[in-house]
C-alpha cells in the first residue's frame, strides 16, 4: 500500500490539464479548458477540466473524477496503478507500507500480462546488445538501418534468440507463470504441454501503449525463408487489440499536438527512421488496416493526418477507400507520395532531415483531390467508368461531416470532373438524403423492442426522489460544510457538523449517498471537516463519479450575464439557513411519507386489537412529526 504522504505529495504535484493533455487536444474556454472525449465518438466537445478544482467531466459518457480516475477510466489502471503512473511523471519515489519483490503471480491479470511483456521486452532488448548472437545479427542489422544507440534503446528494439526455447525457458526459471507467458502470445503450447518460443530468431518491436507500457511484439525475420513469415505479430490479448494501438503514438503524441498534424506510415521501421530525423509526430498502423478506432486516437491530439504513401501505386488504389473513414471523422486529410522505389525510411535516410520536410510541403494534396486525379488518369475517355469515378468521388464527399467543407471539394472537383456544379450537388445530397434514412431507420429498429423482452414496471419514481434529495444533501455538504453558521438562534458552528447531526436518525437509501455520509461523519467525529479535495481523489470510483457529477457544470455564466441581460439569477448562498434547512427537511418530509405508506399498508392487514392500536399510535405520532416538518417548509398535506 502507498504511503498516504506519498499520495499527498503526488496529489499536490498532479496538474490535472498538463496529466490529461497527454491524451486529449485541450483548449481553453473561460477559467475552463475543452476537449473532445476520449470515451465518447463526439464531433462537438463536452470533455470539461477544471484546474481549479482538479477535476475532469466527460458529460457524454458521465465519466469525471480527478487526474487519477482518468488514467483508471482510459488506461482501466487500478488505483496504485495510477498514482505510480503519476508519480514517475513528477518524479516522485513511492514508498509503499510494506517492501515486497515484483510479485509474479499478480491477481489482476490485466497487470500481468503487462509485466510478463515488460520483462519480455528487457530480455530481448539484453539479447540484442549484450549476447554475440544478438550483436552479430540483430544489432548489425538495426545499424545497417541506420539507427543510432539512442534510438535502440528509445524503442527497446530487441533480438529473440534463434533457440526453441531460449525466452520461455529464462521467464519460467525467472518464476513467471506458463499462462500468462501462452496467453500474451510470447510462447507457444505444443500438443504434448512443453512450451516454445513465438519469436525465435528474429529481431524485436516492442509495441508500446499510450502511457509507454509495453504491451505487444512485432518479429520480423532476417533470413530468406519462403515458408516462414517476414513479420509475426503478438495475438490479441486482454491487453493488446490492435485495431485500437498504433505503433508509436507513445513517443509521438507531444509531437503531435505540437505540430498539429500526424503523419501516418506503414511499417516500425519508417516510424523509427523518421522519428530519429528529428520528425517524432509519426506513427503506424501496426501491420493492420486503419481502423476507425485508431483515427479518433489520433483525433484526440490533431485533425490533421498527412498519409505517407511509399509510391506502391496498387497499394495505394487499394487503401482509398478505407481512408474515407478518416473523413467521416471529421479530419482533414493529405496524402504524399515518395518516389518509385521509397518509402518513408529509405527516403529521409537518402535525403535528410531537411529534404524530407520540403518533400512533404511540396508534394502534399488533399485526398478527395488526389483521388479524384487518380482516378481520372485510370479512365480515359471511358464515358461510363468516368460516371462511376464521379460517384466514387461523390460518396467520398458525402462522408465529410462539415458541409461548407464538402461544398468547397464540390467546387474543386466540378473543375477537374469537368461537371456542372449542380450536378454533383444534386448526386451528394441524394446520397446524404439515402444516409439519413438508414440511419433513421436503423434507430427506429433499435428502439422497438420485442413484446417477450419488455421490462417488468417498476414504480422508480418514488427511488429517483429519493436519491436526488439525498444527492442534494451530499451536494450542499461538499460545496459549503466548512463555511460558519450565522443564522437567527443558530451561530459558531460549521454547517457540516450541524447537517450530519440534524440527519443522524436519518437512513440513506442511494448507495453512494450512504457511503459519502458514512465518511463524512467519521471524518467530522475526528475532528476534520472534509472538502470536495477529500473525496475527488477517494479510492472508490463511486464516490468520486457521485462528487464529480455534483460539483461540475457543463455551462457557466458569463461575469456580463447582468449587465448584458438585466436578469438576475437566484443565489442558493443569499439565504443559507433557507437552502440547508429547506435540504434536510425536505429529506425528512419524503422519509417520513414514506414511514407513513408503510403503516397505512400494515393497518389494512388483518391486526390483533392490540398491534392495530400500536400501529395506529405509530400512525399518529408520525403524522405529527410530519405536520411540523410541513409547517417550516410552508407546505400543504392533502388529508
Amino acid at each position: 500500500m502507498i504511503l498516504k504522504s506519498t499520495i499527498d505529495r503526488i496529489m499536490e504535484a498532479t496538474d490535472i490539464v498538463e496529466v490529461i493533455g497527454e491524451f486529449v487536444q485541450l483548449k481553453k474556454r473561460g477559467a475552463n479548458y475543452v476537449g473532445l472525449s476520449p470515451f465518447a465518438n463526439e464531433r462537438t466537445p463536452s470533455f470539461t477540466v477544471s484546474p481549479a478544482k482538479g477535476i475532469f467531466k466527460d458529460f457524454s459518457s458521465g465519466k469525471g473524477g480527478s487526474a487519477v480516475t482518468f488514467l483508471m477510466e482510459l488506461e482501466k489502471y487500478t488505483y496504485p496503478e495510477a498514482l505510480k503512473w503519476l508519480a514517475k511523471k513528477y518524479s516522485i519515489e513511492v514508498e509503499e507500507t510494506v517492501e515486497t519483490a515484483e510479485n509474479k503471480e499478480e491477481e489482476n491479470r490485466r497487470e500481468s500480462l503487462m509485466i510478463v511483456s515488460a520483462y519480455a521486452a528487457k530480455f530481448f532488448h539484453e539479447s540484442l546488445l549484450d549476447t554475440d548472437e544478438g550483436k552479430a545479427i540483430g544489432l548489425s542489422y538495426f545499424k545497417e538501418r541506420g539507427f543510432s544507440a539512442e534510438t535502440i534503446k528509445k524503442f527497446e528494439l530487441g533480438y529473440s534468440p534463434d533457440q526453441w526455447e531460449a525466452f520461455t525457458g529464462q521467464a519460467l526459471k525467472e518464476g513467471y507463470l506458463e499462462e500468462f507467458l501462452t496467453d500474451s502470445g510470447l510462447s507457444v503450447k505444443r500438443d504434448n504441454g512443453s512450451l516454445y518460443d513465438r519469436y525465435r530468431g528474429r529481431v524485436m518491436f516492442p509495441i508500446h501503449s499510450f502511457t509507454g507500457r509495453v504491451i505487444a511484439f512485432g518479429g520480423r525475420m532476417l533470413k530468406s525463408d519462403k515458408n516462414v513469415p517476414k513479420y509475426v505479430n503478438s495475438p490479441e490479448s486482454e491487453i493488446y487489440h490492435k485495431s485500437n494501438v498504433l505503433y508509436g503514438l507513445h513517443f509521438a503524441k507531444k509531437s503531435i499536438r505540437e505540430e498539429d498534424n500526424c503523419y501516418l506510415v506503414e511499417g516500425y521501421a519508417d516510424v523509427i527512421s523518421v522519428h530519429q530525423a528529428g520528425i517524432e509526430n509519426v506513427v503506424a498502423s501496426s501491420g493492420t488496416s486503419l481502423t476507425v478506432e485508431q483515427i479518433r486516437l489520433i483525433g484526440r491530439l490533431t485533425k490533421n493526418i498527412t498519409i505517407l504513401y511509399d509510391g506502391d501505386a496498387a497499394g495505394i488504389k487499394a487503401s482509398l477507400r478505407g481512408l474515407d473513414m478518416i473523413l467521416e471523422e471529421g479530419l482533414n486529410v493529405k496524402v504524399v507520395l515518395f518516389p518509385d522505389g521509397h518509402d518513408p525510411d529509405s527516403y529521409v535516410r537518402l535525403v535528410g532531415t531537411n529534404g524530407f520536410k520540403k518533400h512533404i510541403e511540396d508534394n502534399k494534396k488533399d485526398f478527395i483531390l488526389y483521388k479524384t486525379n487518380l482516378l481520372l488518369k485510370e479512365v480515359g475517355n471511358d464515358p461510363i467508368k468516368k460516371s462511376d469515378v464521379i460517384r466514387d468521388i461523390v460518396e467520398s464527399i458525402a462522408k465529410i461531416p462539415d458541409s461548407i467543407k464538402a461544398s468547397v471539394f464540390i467546387k474543386e472537383c466540378s473543375h477537374l470532373l469537368q461537371i456542372d456544379e449542380r450536378a454533383l450537388l444534386s448526386e451528394l445530397n441524394k446520397m446524404r438524403n439515402a444516409k439519413a434514412k438508414k440511419d433513421s431507420q436503423q434507430q427506429t429498429n433499435r428502439m422497438i423492442t420485442p413484446v417477450e423482452e419488455y421490462p417488468v414496471y417498476e414504480p422508480v419514481e418514488e427511488i429517483k426522489e429519493t436519491s436526488s434529495q439525498e444527492k442534494e444533501i451530499v451536494r450542499l455538504l461538499l460545496l459549503y460544510g466548512n463555511k460558519v453558521i450565522d443564522w437567527d438562534g443558530i451561530a459558531n458552528t460549521y454547517i457540516g457538523p450541524f447537517m450530519i447531526a440534524e440527519l443522524n436518525d436519518v437512513d440513506f437509501e442511494h448507495p453512494a449517498s450512504k457511503v459519502f455520509i458514512e465518511i463524512y461523519s467519521k471524518e467530522v467525529e475526528n475532528g476534520i471537516l472534509p472538502e470536495e479535495q477529500h473525496f475527488i481523489h477517494h479510492p472508490d470510483k463511486d464516490i468520486v463519479d457521485l462528487v464529480v457529477t455534483l460539483i461540475a457544470t457543463k455551462y457557466t455564466l458569463s461575469d456580463n450575464w447582468y449587465e448584458m441581460h438585466k436578469i438576475l439569477v437566484p443565489d442558493e448562498q443569499a439565504n443559507m439557513k433557507a437552502t440547508i434547512l429547506g435540504a434536510i427537511f425536505h429529506l425528512k418530509k419524503h422519509k417520513v411519507g414514506k414511514m407513513l405508506e408503510d403503516l397505512r399498508n400494515e393497518l389494512q392487514k388483518e391486526q390483533s386489537v392490540e398491534d392495530q392500536e400500536i400501529l395506529l399510535n405509530q400512525y399518529m405520532r408520525m403524522k405529527k412529526v410530519e405536520k411540523t416538518i410541513s409547517d417550516y417548509l410552508g407546505s400543504v398535506i392533502i388529508k
